[in-house]
């Protein structure tokens, strides 16, 4: 259960700004997991990934607790810079997102 259901409409975008603007989608070139990315920075790299996803990643299903994507699988961190360097991921914040 949410702990937190925004209300207000500004508050909803705002959310939706957080989580989800700009995110490019980005395909592992291995196991051909589908999940959205969004670089900030060289350094800086969200992932979101989806339950379809997490399924299709074999270096996850081998981890006890496969729900835990905090470390990520180095097949799709391989794909996302290749992506970045690619240009087909913009690199850089947008108005704070």
């Amino acid at each position: 259960m949410a702990s937190f259901v925004p209300t207000s409409a500004d508050t909803i975008e705002d959310q939706r700004l957080y989580t989800a603007a700009r995110l490019v989608e980005v395909e592992c070139l291995d196991c051909l997991a589908r999940v959205g990315v969004k670089k900030n920075s060289d350094h800086h790299t969200s992932i979101q990934w989806t339950t379809e996803a997490r399924g299709h990643c074999t270096a996850l299903a081998r981890r006890t607790g496969a729900r835990d994507v905090k470390d990520s699988c180095p097949r799709l961190v391989s794909s996302i810079e290749a992506a970045a360097r690619d240009g087909q991921i913009p690199i850089g914040a947008e108005d704070g997102y």
